[in-house]
């Protein structure tokens, strides 16, 4: 019988930043079991790894209890991009919250480190620049993106109280803004959105006027980072920043698509969606403190591969854009019944 040195759960394994990782541990010798509902996770994205020594794929939505004997949990089960969290809100909710909460349960009945993927979202539209991971972050709780941000934040919530109450073994990783190949064409994110847009020919959507920021890390790079993060020392849990902090404005990541793809396509301005942020930089000083890691692939590099596997993979319709999140207007507030 073959022998494995750890028997490792990627959940959401099917989905973009699951399936490189799943790739990765397989390569280091491990046993790794991809579970995954297929709510956003492609079997495209796993098909190469059927039939390899180690790799099990467990339809399965996390939502659910589960048993199983493991050494290590990597979670990355949950939407994250508002055109796919935000068709069922109360799903993506309950993935967070309820997912992570059967995950840390079984955690603690077979022994086994939990690393959880969290996001910088739980920061919001920051009024820290760049966000470190002592900031507290600005969200709105009852807007169109809570499901995702809150239900995250939520997460993080639980996994410090199972630390406290049971000693359990965990690791929180805020990542931002991965990309690579392997992301789906209707991602719905401005990386998938302008490759796509710039291999069909068709407009690039951009929104306000393109000044807001992100920080753009290589998937490659990423997987790199939660390997080291999952083999630390226990006492090091985190939250800690995972991401590139080189900044850029959307406006510029449309310019540096079009060049690379030699597209003409114009460029449309959209209104900024609801509770968009404005600026997002991680501060990584603490991953390269404990982790000796930060990003090794410069963005240019990452989207030619990125945009290689989208012309490969052939090209469906470009999408127009990821669909406006509406404001909940507040209900008006009805004085007389107020005061009795």
């Amino acid at each position: 019988m073959t022998q494995f040195p750890k028997r490792i759960l990627v959940t959401g394994g099917a989905g973009f930043i699951g399936a490189h990782l799943c790739r990765s541990l397989l390569a280091m010798g491990h046993a790794v079991t991809c579970l995954d509902n297929f709510s956003t996770g492609r079997e495209a994205n796993i098909a190469p790894l059927r039939g390899r020594p180690g790799f099990t794929l467990l339809r399965h939505d996390v939502t659910q209890p589960l048993e199983l004997d493991v050494d290590e949990i990597y979670n990355l089960a949950c939407p994250a991009s508002p055109a796919h969290y935000s068709r069922d809100p109360v799903q993506t909710a309950k993935t967070s919250v309820i997912g992570t909460l059967n995950l840390l349960e079984l955690a603690r009945r077979s022994g086994a480190r939990l690393l959880q993927c969290s996001t910088s979202e739980v920061y919001g539209d920051p009024l820290v620049h760049p966000q470190t991971e002592d900031y507290w972050g600005h969200v709105n709780p009852i807007g169109p993106r809570a499901c995702y941000d809150e239900g995250k934040r939520c997460a993080e919530t639980l996994i410090f109280d199972f630390r406290r109450r049971y000693d359990l073994p965990v690791k929180v990783a805020r990542l931002f803004n991965v990309y690579g190949p392997g992301m789906r064409p209707d991602d719905g994110r401005v990386v998938s959105n302008f490759a796509m847009q710039a291999l069909t020919g068709a407009p690039l959507t951009v929104y306000g006027d393109g000044s807001q920021t992100r920080s753009f890390c290589y998937v490659s790079d990423m997987v790199e980072a939660l390997v080291r993060l999952m083999a630390t020392p226990p006492a090091v849990t985190g939250p800690i920043n995972l991401g590139n902090p080189a900044e850029m404005r959307v406006i510029d990541l449309a310019r540096t698509v079009l060049r690379l793809t030699g597209a003409r396509a114009p460029l449309v301005f959209r209104p900024l969606p609801c509770d968009d942020p404005v600026q997002r930089r991680p501060d990584i000083a603490r991953a390269r403190a404990v982790l000796g890691w930060s990003p090794a692939v410069g963005l240019e590099t990452g989207l030619r591969a990125t945009l290689d596997r989208f012309a490969a993979e052939g090209l469906p319709p470009a999408p127009d854009a990821c669909p406006v999140l509406p404001a909940i207007p507040a209900a008006p507030l009805d004085i007389g019944l107020a005061l009795g």
